[in-house]
């Protein structure tokens, strides 16, 4: 018999035929520009994970290719975000709980039940919540979670690249990395920095002429 690729907590709720339960995990806390970007997925336990893991120990590639397959194994994916504008008005950890919830309240199928990536909960919604410290490591549908996530929001920075070009998102997806601190102290803050980020506050505000659409 091979390794039980399910967690204890769940093989416990599909015990007690509770399928309708949503692993939920955001991504882009640290970033410096961009929106914070949150998943959720209830997943189909009749089909095998296929290589579900944390995104973080995944490539780009796999992360892409995982994508596809939740997005076609998966009973319901759902994304939310917070903006870099609603981050600076109520904090990062505030703007992350309002994403993860703007994920669970979109799922086709409403969850019973919500097994959250860390140790808080997500206040103010009205669904039952089980916090997990390194769920998207050890969870199945919140690892699935965190692949969405990521991409999800990659994504999107690939995208503001040329639309606020210089600042390297498609290779920094809004990261605090050398490279990007250089460009805001150089450009100063794009229109989807977070202005009261360490590294981005105090500099001279971007001009609405950097806003690229098109050639």
């Amino acid at each position: 018999m091979g390794i039980d690729p399910f967690s204890e907590l769940e093989n416990r709720l599909l015990d007690a035929r509770t399928v309708d339960f949503a692993g939920v995990d955001e991504v882009g806390r640290g970033c410096l520009a961009g929106p914070v970007v949150a998943a959720a997925v209830i997943w189909d336990y009749r089909s095998y994970p296929n290589g579900i893991k944390d995104s973080k120990l995944l490539s780009k590639n796999k992360r892409r290719e995982l994508f596809s397959y939740i997005l076609s194994k998966a009973r319901a994916v759902a994304i939310g975000w917070a903006s870099p504008a609603e981050i600076d008005m109520i904090n990062i950890l505030e703007a992350s709980h309002l994403a993860m919830a703007r994920a669970a309240l979109a799922l086709e199928i409403p969850p019973k039940l919500l097994i959250i990536d860390g140790n808080r909960e997500i206040p103010h919604i009205q669904i039952e919540q089980r916090t997990v410290v390194g769920g998207d490591r050890i969870v199945l549908c919140v690892s699935a979670a965190s692949i969405v996530a990521k991409v999800a929001r990659d994504t999107l920075m690939a995208y503001l690249d040329g639309v606020f070009p210089g600042y390297g998102f498609a290779r920094n997806m809004g990261y605090p990395t050398a490279e990007h601190k250089d460009a805001i102290r150089r450009l100063g803050p794009s229109l989807i920095h977070r202005r009261f980020f360490k590294g981005v506050k105090g500099f001279t505000p971007d001009k609405p002429r950097r806003l690229i659409l098109g050639s």
